[in-house]
């Protein structure tokens, strides 16, 4: 994957006799089992389509799959992709089959692109919008402007690049694809990070969360967050750039997206290299070679590795090791005809030779330095002009479509007051004929009135009895056997059956049988209020972080005992407009149940994401995780489900469905996301400090 591009192409076709070779390959030599698994998926359906009565490589199916495969393997065989779209094109030729030629073109552009042969890239794109256009493929016309913006970015024709992307928004707008939405805002934004406005990229950015949201996509979210990470090392806000970059690591190699998860670790590298702290850049910079050793192909990335690695080595002091990754990809950034990366590499080279007291090397590399900078900082302002000029055309006509819209409009208006004039006496007459049946139906109404507020009182009789029961049955069965047996043994101490010394040996355990007591109770009661008599929610300004930390000291024994270290990740400007004491109770509740199902030398960690209006918190355990029956009960306001813990420790039920209640009654929304044997993540929202009350602090 390039660095800051995001890339959206379709499938391209391939060749029945190459088809054989390259899945043998691809099958061995991927090492994603899920990417494994889609590749021969494939295989068989081509086998399939092959052994079927009267094949013909010309079937419109048969390239379709071809395009697939291709697809799939872009960022693995470069060549390959090559190869298969050649003989797709080929292919939809002899049949003349539109939607293959425009998805075989598209991937062709792909491939002269990742080849930095822009002419070519282009040549084959606009090949396929023309096709698409003739057919009304409206998808395969977004997607063209899309790809065309990425050419045009890699030239470093920014004004025609935002014209595509421009242009390819309003078309996902009117077919309401929020993903392409996100991509090309995203894409913009990557315009406005590589003329160093910052400002302005963050704006788009914005946009691309918002969409994000919507679609609910982790996958989508962690590339995006890779994005926006390399926009926060640019401008320096080195922490935020790693808490980003952590939280992409974990979706990406949770669903094994490999391009993305070496992009992750190579931006997880330059973190570090910004903070001087070289040897764990280094680590993280090998992690990504990895992957492109044994996995992927793409050159235009590997630029960014190789400078990684260069920079990592000459602030460890290895020079003919920094020089060698320098020299590499200062050859493949000539290659591909990348300005910036060669000015880049040569700054690079210049500081390791001078470090070398080779000094003629040295100041060979800082004079194409210096010229590359001049004609880059040029361009710079003429680009920054064409942008500005090319968004306020982009408006002027849109505001012209929008007149004549209105214009169009209002001629339509003169028909719809006539209709209107027809509705009205028809509407009167109507009027007149249901209003005898109206007065009716007023009576009956009134009746059934009654009756449901009578069987609304009997419910609410039934469940007030419901919830007498429930108590009365927690309290016999989770407090009347604790409390009993802390009475048996006082007496047994004094009748002078036991000594104080075996009584003492008991105290760990009344300890650990209060401290449960004490926790049912506070739940017990904070339930019960809410089903019989209703909660009262007062919400006011509360800083979240406080109050994790002062929970996490409460049960900072217990969580000692099964050896679990507890993280409090809640960044300080946590502020929340809720109710302080119940989301002490539902924080307490979640760490509680963590702790609970969590087993010796387990983490617990608090996070949290700031939205729009509202801040998303995240209790995450490594603990046993949550099996999908449970989980679809344990939030139901009568569920009795209640397991033991890792050290079998005891429960109510109740915890979790008097957190939902509390933290629906502060205006949020609560889920869980977990797996086996992998621990559980409990997810839960709250509403953001209110703009007028935070003036007035």
């Amino acid at each position: 994957m390039s660095q800051i591009v995001v890339r959206y192409i379709l499938f391209s076709a391939s060749h029945r006799k190459l088809f054989f070779l390259c899945v043998a390959f691809f099958a061995f030599s991927l090492n994603s089992y899920s990417q494994k698994k889609v590749i021969d998926s494939l295989k068989n359906k081509l086998v399939k389509t092959e052994e079927s009565v009267g094949f013909k490589p010309q079937d419109t199916v048969y390239i379709n799959l071809l395009n697939n495969l291709a697809y799939k393997i872009r960022y693995y065989q470069l060549d390959s992709l090559y190869s298969l779209s050649k003989k797709a094109l080929d292919y939809s030729n002899d049949i003349h089959y539109i939607k293959g030629k425009v998805s075989a073109h598209l991937n062709l552009g792909a491939y002269y692109e990742d080849k930095g042969n822009y002419t070519k890239a282009l040549s084959h794109l606009k090949k396929s919008q023309t096709l698409a256009l003739t057919v009304n493929c409206i998808d395969h016309v977004l997607e063209n402007h899309n790809a065309i913006g990425i050419v045009y970015e890699f030239q470093e024709e920014y004004s025609l690049a935002l014209k595509e992307y421009l242009k390819g928004i309003e078309i996902a707008k009117d077919i309401k694809n929020i993903r392409m939405q996100a991509i090309l805002n995203e894409n913009i934004g990557i315009l406005y990070a590589k003329q160093n406005d910052y400002k302005q990229a963050m704006q788009y950015y914005k946009e691309v969360n918002r969409l994000t949201d919507i679609m609910g996509d982790d996958v989508f979210m962690a590339s995006s967050m890779c994005n926006l990470t390399h926009l926060y090392i640019e401008s320096k806000k080195l922490d935020i750039a790693m808490h980003h970059i952590n939280y992409s690591i974990t979706i990406l190699e949770k669903n094994e997206i490999l391009d993305w998860l070496a992009m992750a670790y190579e931006l997880k590298g330059k973190v570090y290299l910004y903070k001087k702290q070289y040897e764990q850049a280094l680590f993280w910079y090998n992690q990504s070679k990895k992957l492109h050793t044994k996995i992927l192909n793409d050159d235009r990335a590997e630029i960014d590795l190789l400078w990684g690695l260069a920079e990592a080595n000459l602030g460890l002091g290895k020079s003919n090791i920094a020089k060698n990754y320098a020299i590499k990809g200062f050859n493949v950034a000539q290659r591909m005809n990348l300005t910036k990366e060669v000015k880049r590499m040569a700054k690079t080279l210049y500081k390791i030779h001078k470090n070398d007291e080779n000094y003629v090397e040295a100041l060979a590399y800082h004079e194409l330095y210096q010229e590359l900078a001049d004609t880059i900082s040029r361009k710079l302002n003429m680009r920054n002009l064409s942008m500005l000029k090319t968004e306020a055309q982009h408006d002027q006509q849109k505001q012209l479509l929008i007149a004549k819209n209105n214009q169009t409009l209002a001629k339509q208006k003169n028909y719809v007051y006539a209709f209107l004039i027809i509705l009205l006496v028809l509407l009167l007459i109507t009027f007149l004929v249901r209003r005898n049946e109206k007065l009716q139906k007023s009576l009956n109404k009134e009746l059934n009135t009654k009756k449901n507020d009578l069987e609304k009182r009997e419910i609410e009789l039934q469940k007030t009895n419901a919830t007498k029961d429930r108590l009365f049955s927690i309290i016999g069965h989770d407090l009347r056997g604790p409390i009993g047996a802390f009475q048996s043994l006082l007496d047994l101490f004094s009748a002078g059956e036991i000594t104080k010394k075996e009584l003492l040996e008991f105290i760990p355990k009344f300890r650990a049988d209060i401290h449960h007591i004490s926790f049912t109770l506070n739940n017990l009661l904070s339930w019960g209020q809410a089903q019989m008599n209703g909660v009262v929610t007062k919400p006011s300004r509360m800083f979240l972080e406080k109050i994790v930390d002062n929970n996490m000291n409460l049960l900072s024994e217990i969580a000692d005992k099964k050896s679990i270290k507890m993280v409090n990740y809640l960044p300080d400007n946590t502020v929340v407009w809720s109710d302080v004491n119940q989301i002490d109770i539902v924080i307490r509740n979640l760490m509680s149940n963590a702790l609970k199902f969590t087993p010796k030398n387990g983490v617990i960690s608090i996070s949290a994401k700031e939205m729009d209006n509202h801040w998303r918190i995240c209790v995450s355990d490594t603990g046993i995780g949550i099996k999908p029956e449970i989980k679809t009960q344990i939030f139901k306001e009568n569920s009795k489900i209640t397991t033991f813990g890792t050290n079998n420790e005891k429960g109510t039920g109740l915890g979790l469905s008097l957190c939902k209640e509390m933290i629906e009654n502060n205006k949020g929304s609560i889920w869980v996301e977990s797996t086996i044997e992998k621990g559980a993540h409990f997810y839960f929202t709250l509403p953001k400090m209110e703009e007028k009350y935070e003036k007035a602090s």
